[in-house]
């Protein structure tokens, strides 16, 4: 049962310009065409969206998912590729979360601050402009 676009983009949860865009970059075969020369999508290439559209919803890059793809090529070493591909992803993702945590403490301190030096509405110079570093753009 082939399926136009728009019908593979509600299945497979992918909208119709990221679904040509996946076929642009190669991650979806060029589809077949209709006699009218529209796009046609077989269930298998629906299933197809789907996972990617999954693997990228987890955060993983378009590269990660074509190791991904490629893995599921070859069934009898697919988790040993795949397994890989998720562990670098989520040492990355660990890395993000540290890099936030800090980013998130180092705002915190800025703000507290911003509070004990513009407390009360005196003028002087906020610690977010401060810190942020542009200058004369304290409270006047």
């Amino acid at each position: 049962m082939s399926l136009s676009i728009g019908a593979a983009a509600d299945r497979s949860g992918c909208n119709p310009p990221t679904i040509r865009y996946y076929e642009s970059i190669g991650l979806l075969a060029p589809p077949r065409r209709s006699d009218a020369g529209r796009r046609t999508y077989e269930p298998q290439e629906v299933a197809r969206l789907a996972f990617i559209r999954r693997a990228r919803d987890f955060g993983l890059g378009i590269a990660q998912v074509r190791e991904l793809l490629d893995a599921a090529e070859a069934p009898a070493t697919a988790c040993l590729a795949a397994r890989p591909v998720v562990e670098d992803h989520i040492r990355a993702l660990r890395a993000k979360r540290a890099e936030l945590k800090a980013l998130e403490a180092a705002l915190a301190w800025i703000l507290d601050r911003c509070d004990s030096g513009c407390r009360g509405g005196t003028p002087g110079s906020c610690a977010i402009f401060d810190e942020f570093h542009l200058p004369g753009a304290g409270l006047k």
